[in-house]
């Protein structure tokens, strides 16, 4: 082996190195943290099972209440994304999670649907900048072409929280009913929220703010990371925040993500009762059929987003999810009175969206530079967000209107084709396949 050639193969597994520590720093601690922040933000659909009975409210009313997080997801996103791109992610990270903990915690408090309005909406607010926050945190520490596996598994907190959170919320609510006179739906807002709080303070004194500060890393892999950081800024246009608000292709891949999480969403603040309508009435063998959706989904997106990193190819291995998703949504209503039937295609449904989501996160990463990524990335989340409230209440009212789930069902999935076919036709391949 030549001298040159021995030259960068230590630069190689210096790289490796550097970015396997990297990943084992980080990865873990935000990976729990996301996992608790989407527990508070569906176990509402749990909650729905008895709140609603209890408190004489109406699936409109549910579906309104459990799509208003997203109004106050919407309205904060962006400043809450560049708060944190001046502060550092270490200190505004904790403070999100601290506030939706504490909000998410009180709303066993609620007993009118205005009250439930409000703290639906506050929380939204909390948690405003968290997601968005930790894919642009991912950009100060990882290239393009190793994001999209990051992402997979930072992503793969929904599917797992789906996983563990089923069956503890369906414990908890069916353990805990009665226990000191506080009902099981506010046991549950109570128990998982704690989590919330105790990882803000981990959050707080674990992370680091950017390669340079982080002082586990040896300074020769600090200068490899940089190198790579800044030579794949060096090939995107420098953007400013306006530059982001005009730019055709944002508003363009905020859509699409809107039409991929509509679907998400809509079969996770809406699986419990589709399951209950099946037939099945225990609560604990509800919160266990609902890990089987989220299991099939957590393998197809690790699979899927490999395979978009191996080949370096994002259309097709975001297309083509995101339209098996919209099948599975219309079969599973279809044989919506059996149970075994319908988890099968919820299963796949749950799959298809999954799969489509850190594979999409490869495109608008891969679009914009500079200080405009920072509002971008916010700005493609906040709009891909208020599908949780479009979806939430459309498929209340339709329940409530027609007195069953399906026409809500195939309204999500005409959603999942129309995202499908605007990333295909739409969005080039010379951007993004990278």
């Amino acid at each position: 082996m030549s001298e040159s050639n021995a030259s960068i193969s230590t630069t190689k597994s210096l790289e490796e190195k550097a970015y396997a520590r990297v990943t084992w720093r980080l990865i873990p601690i935000l990976f729990f943290a996301y996992i608790v922040a989407y527990l508070d933000r569906v176990n509402v659909g749990f909650a729905k099972l008895q709140m609603l009975q209890d408190l004489n409210f109406s699936n409109t009313i549910y579906g309104l209440g459990a799509g208003l997080f997203f109004i106050g997801y919407f309205i904060f996103e962006v400043p809450s994304n560049i708060i944190l791109h001046r502060v550092g992610a270490r200190k505004w990270i904790a403070r999100i999670m601290l506030s939706w903990g504490i909000i998410s915690g009180l709303t066993m408090f609620v007993t009118t649907p205005m009250m439930f309005y409000t703290m639906r909406f506050l929380l939204g607010v909390a948690e405003a900048g968290f997601f968005p926050g930790i894919i642009l945190y991912f950009t100060y520490w990882y290239p393009a072409q190793r994001r999209a596996r990051i992402v997979a598994l930072l992503i793969a907190a929904n599917p797992i929280c789906g996983v563990l959170g089923g069956p503890i919320s369906g414990w908890i609510m069916q353990s805990f009913s009665g226990t000191y006179g506080v009902a099981g739906w506010q046991w549950l807002f109570l128990l998982e929220a704690l989590p919330s709080i105790v990882i803000a303070f981990i959050v707080f004194f674990y992370l680091d703010d950017g390669i340079r500060k982080a002082k586990w890393l040896p300074e020769e892999e600090k200068q490899i990371l940089e190198k790579n950081i800044e030579a794949e800024a060096k090939e995107k246009q420098s953007h400013s925040i306006r530059d982001a608000f005009g730019s055709g292709m944002v508003w363009l891949t905020s859509f699409v993500y809107f039409c991929l999480l509509i679907c998400m969403y809509g079969i996770t603040f809406w699986m419990p009762t589709l399951i209950k309508a099946t037939g099945v009435k225990s609560m604990i063998d509800i919160g266990l059929l609902t890990s089987i959706p989220f299991a099939a989904g957590l393998i197809a997106m690790l699979l899927i987003s490999r395979s978009s990193d191996k080949h370096k190819e994002r259309r097709w291995h975001c297309t083509l999810p995101a339209a098996i998703s919209g099948i599975g949504l219309i079969l599973s209503a279809v044989y919506g009175n059996n149970t075994v039937i319908a988890m099968v295609f919820l299963s796949v449904a749950m799959a298809g969206s999954l799969a489509a989501l850190p594979v999409f996160w490869s495109l608008p990463t891969a679009i914009l530079g500079g200080t405009a990524a920072a509002a971008g990335i916010a700005i493609v989340n906040s709009i891909g967000n208020l599908s949780g409230f479009l979806g939430n209440y459309v498929v209340g009212w339709l329940t409530d209107l027609t007195h069953n789930t399906d026409i809500g069902m195939y309204v999500l999935a005409v959603f999942a084709f129309i995202g499908a076919a605007i990333v295909l036709t739409s969005i080039p391949a010379k951007m993004v396949n990278k």
